[in-house]
């Protein structure tokens, strides 16, 4: 899985911690003495995929590898939820077999964690302020703002000075439109100071024709890829001169104006062309 990768130095890190506890396993042969951190490392990167999934990261599920065997045990609400802990096990490198004994509870109860907040909620969190300040980059209402994103919980408070209310506007608008976002605190204080990249029409025309294509098309590819209400895998996107052309399909028509209108602001963009997207 793509998630076993992106956490790798974490994993690593978790590795060489656990190692300590598992150097005293009396059935390790002594004639393989990477074979200790090599189970670690493992572990770790289940434990660590399991923290980062919404779906296990809040059960308790037990993990332990032993020359390519990974062994789970634990406690979960449905069996979707075992046969993906056991599909991200099997899906670590040098892990061989798995012997899944977590057990399907439908009245297992999430053990309370109070109000701590796991590595899973914390990179959650993250991620959202980045894909958030990633498309305020890439607006062109909104690119070159003095703005600071903060989430919480999945709760994003926007800060800093706009250069007018419509930039205000679709900065919340953006926000509340990324996967993943509960509300919106928009803080933002419209200032008579401009954005530094901001001249007159004649300037925003000009800068548009310097744009790459291959640049607009990634951006607004990412646009919907970010956005809880567009599927992006069923729309294609091309550019050509600044002119972006949308094929596939989507639900219904509020889906096919807000994929339109998400293109149509992403810098660079001269217009849209839209008539095979259809519902």
């Amino acid at each position: 899985m793509n998630t076993l990768n992106s956490n790798w130095m974490l994993a690593t890190a978790v590795a060489l911690a656990l190692s300590g506890n598992v150097m005293a396993d009396e059935n390790m042969s002594a004639k393989e003495p990477g074979a200790t951190l090599v189970n670690a490392r493992q572990e770790a990167q289940i434990w660590t995929t399991y923290a980062l999934s919404p779906y296990l990261r809040a059960t308790d599920i037990s993990v332990s590898v032993r020359d390519g065997k990974a062994t789970l045990s634990g406690n979960v609400e449905e069996d979707v939820h075992k046969e993906l802990a056991g599909a991200i096990a099997a899906g670590v490198n040098g892990v061989k077999d798995v012997d899944n004994k977590i057990k399907v509870d439908a009245d297992y109860k999430k053990p309370d964690r109070g109000d701590s907040r796991g590595y899973g909620d914390v990179v959650d969190d993250a991620t959202i302020s980045t894909v958030v300040k990633s498309k305020l980059l890439w607006s062109k209402h909104t690119e070159g703002m003095e703005t600071e994103v903060k989430t919480t919980d999945g709760k994003v408070v926007l800060s800093g000075t706009v250069a007018n209310i419509q930039a205000k506007q679709q900065a919340e608008k953006l926000a509340k439109n990324t996967d993943g976002v509960r509300s919106v605190d928009n803080k933002l204080v419209v200032s008579n100071k401009k954005a530094s990249h901001k001249g007159d029409d004649k300037d925003d025309a000009d800068e548009s024709t310097l744009i790459a294509d291959s640049w607009i098309t990634t951006k607004v590819k990412s646009m919907f890829m970010y956005s809880s209400s567009v599927a992006s895998s069923d729309i294609s996107v091309n550019t050509d001169k600044g002119i972006v052309t949308l094929n596939g399909t989507v639900d219904s028509g509020v889906e096919q104006a807000l994929a339109i209108e998400l293109a149509q602001n992403i810098r660079g963009v001269k217009s849209v062309k839209s008539s095979q997207l259809v519902f």
